[in-house]
Order: structure tokens, then sequence, then C-alpha cells
């Protein structure tokens, strides 16, 4: 039978991690948009109706980041020290980065993920009305390669 960190009895319980130590710790993620060609231009441009779509995600990205805990159940809140976010563009979409930097007794790898995935969601969210087809579909429009690039550990 194996044993369980975050189930004790059947009941979901957060892992204490009052003993650790606190250390050094990085995580970078990525994730990537596809989106129409008028959209990205649109983008680029900073013609989309609703406002500048990368600032947007990027204040987006940092809210969620900071809110992870409340998000994933069992995410301890941690003190984030440093956030960046950067978009690169491709061929057919946005590239989304993010570095979540602490120092802390746990990793940072959910609040890079939540970063990522949030930013992507937003961009979506402010270019759904360009990215739909005639029948309110989104046939070119997806979030896809959502990872974890880098993950660091070191002693303080």
């Amino acid at each position: 039978m194996p044993v369980f960190t975050h189930l004790e009895n059947d009941r979901a319980r957060m892992v204490d991690v009052s003993a650790k130590g606190e250390v050094y710790r990085k995580a970078v993620a990525t994730g990537t948009i596809t989106l129409r060609p008028d959209t990205l231009s649109a983008i680029r441009d900073g013609t989309v109706v609703k406002g500048n779509v990368l600032a947007t995600a990027r204040v987006a990205a940092t809210l969620a980041i900071k809110d992870t805990p409340r998000l994933i159940p069992m995410c301890h809140a941690i003190p984030v020290h440093g956030i960046d976010i950067t978009f690169d563009y491709t061929k057919t979409g946005i590239t989304a980065t993010v570095t979540v930097i602490s120092a802390g007794k746990t990793g940072v790898e959910m609040e890079a993920l939540v970063g990522v995935s949030t930013a992507l969601l937003t961009i979506w969210d402010m270019v759904k009305s360009a990215e739909k087809d005639e029948k309110g579909q989104y046939p070119v429009t997806g979030i896809s390669d959502i990872r974890v690039l880098e993950k660091v550990k070191q002693d303080l």
C-alpha cells in the first residue's frame, strides 16, 4: 500500500514543512497560445479593442502567482520575492515565460505554472472576439506546452 503525503485516514491534509530550513528557490515555467495571424498583428500593433493584451496578461499572472495557495488546495503560502514575466512572438502565437523567486521551505513550481496558465488565459480572454469563427468556435486558438523549464534549489 503506498504512503500518501497529503492524505491521512482518507482525509486530505497539507504537509507540515515547519522543520525545513529556508533555501533559495527559483522556478521557470513556459507555455504557448496559438492565435490567428490577424490577432497576433493586432496584439503587436496595440489595436485590440479590449486594450493592451500583454500588459494585462502580465498583471493577471502576477496576481495569480500571489494567489496560488488559494487556487491549489495543498500549496503552502510562500514569500514571493521576485517575479519576471516575458512574452515572445512565434510564427503562430505567443509564448509566455514566468520566473518566480523565493527563499522558503517549499518550491515555487506551482506559482510559476499558475502564472503562465493565467497569462495565457488572459491573452485568450482579451482576444476571444477576434478568434471566434462565424459559428462562435475557436478553430485556431489553443494553449499548449505548459511545463517547468527550470527548478533551482540552493542553500542561502
